[in-house]
């Protein structure tokens, strides 16, 4: 694309994103990142996944996203980096610990978990200050990790179904291990409540189970899919904090982009199922995300698969397979840069939807620009 041509489109994406979002803020890093992490409700941790050096980031939003009046008196628009480190190696995985400022990481390159401190008001420096060993020395795939807010702290992590344990984080002590013998590589790893867990491997498998027992966990087969193998993501739409976990729904996406809504209680049976519109490419099992929206019931949000972030209504889909458009696009990374000089276009890397405001969603890209944005729907706008 010509630099003329080029900022004709930009101009344009401009001019209509001032219809289509209440709030963007963009944000260029160093280097790209695969992990945005709320360490508050107005602060995240990003880091790098370059094999040599890397930053790792705690990032202040933007003060006038949260200005609900006279945002225009708001002087704080911009990104503030708040505390920083440095790590020697990639960061594929990142999770804050509830109730503490610390965040534990993974390389990717074995299931070995490394603990951070973030720093506090007397300091600015992000500082390593552990490892937990994982079960397995090397791994080519990168460790899943869930916290949960515990005392002492603990966390769930595993790079596949056989290799899933509770680690407590001071002393290093085993709490609980996954009892099955598959070796399943994990796509998704997270508490539903303060000790039912749910594990998502990339065959479509989906184990449930429970901290507190050493019993075998539940097991729900892979979604049947026609055709070449796929990857399987999941999500569930409960949290830690939820009193009621048997009452979430779990979405399971497919790199064909078959995606199914179903009831925890009847993981073998379909609430909803449709065929995204998503450009399918060859992705790995880092690449996608799809994530239920925690304050905007019925939504899902989609990216991995090209520049784009997008926004589904679930609550509109009918068991039988359909076809949807979504319901809102973040154009913006890809809007906003130029293909590189290698010829792979910009796609997305990572995106979390933020915990309490319901619209509002942080996505970053390859090109290491982070985007904040706040989008309207159009449709309800239009009624």
């Amino acid at each position: 694309m010509e630099e003329s041509e080029f900022d004709d489109v930009l101009d344009d994406w401009f001019i209509e994103s001032l219809k289509t979002y209440k709030d963007l803020h963009l944000y260029q890093l160093e280097g790209p990142t695969k992990v945005i992490e709320w360490t508050s409700g107005k602060t995240v941790c990003v880091a790098g996944y370059c094999l040599s050096k890397n930053e790792v980031l705690e990032l202040r939003l933007p003060l006038k996203l949260f200005a609900d009046e006279n945002k225009g008196l708001c002087a704080e628009r911009d990104f503030k980096v708040v505390h920083g480190g440095f790590t020697d190696g990639p960061v594929r995985c990142l999770r804050h610990v509830p109730g503490t400022r610390c965040v534990v990481t993974n390389d990717g390159l074995s299931s070995n978990l490394q603990v951070w401190d973030l720093g506090g008001d007397d300091s600015d420096v992000i500082r390593r200050t552990g490892s937990i060993e994982g079960r397995r020395s090397d791994s080519e795939r990168s460790c899943r990790i869930a916290a949960r807010l515990s005392s002492p702290p603990d966390v769930l992590h595993g790079a596949q179904s056989s290799d899933v344990q509770l680690t407590q984080l001071t002393s290093g002590q085993t709490l609980y291990k996954l009892a099955t013998d598959s070796a399943d590589p994990l796509s998704s790893l997270q508490f539903l409540s303060d000790n039912v867990f749910l594990a998502g491997c990339c065959n479509g498998n989906v184990y449930i189970a429970d901290t507190r027992t050493s019993a075998a966990p539940q097991l729900s087969p892979p979604p049947a899919s026609s055709g070449e193998s796929v990857l399987w993501w999941t999500d569930a739409s409960a949290g830690p904090s939820c009193s009621d976990p048997s009452s979430c729904k779990v979405v399971r996406l497919s790199s064909s982009g078959q995606t199914l809504v179903s009831d925890l209680r009847s993981l073998g049976g379909a609430v909803c199922r449709t065929q995204l519109d998503v450009q399918t490419r060859r992705c790995s099992l880092d690449d996608v995300r799809v994530s239920w929206a925690p304050a905007l019931d019925g939504c899902i949000s989609v990216s991995g698969f090209s520049g784009v972030v997008q926004i589904y209504n679930t609550s509109v889909w009918t068991p039988e397979l359909q076809e949807v458009q979504p319901l809102f696009e973040h154009r913006g990374h890809v809007v906003s840069s130029q293909q590189s000089d290698d010829g792979v276009p910009v796609f997305v890397t990572s995106h979390v939807w933020h915990p309490e405001r319901p619209r509002t969603l942080l996505s970053a890209a390859s090109d290491g620009s982070v985007h904040v944005w706040d989008w309207v729907d159009q449709s309800a706008a239009s009624c």
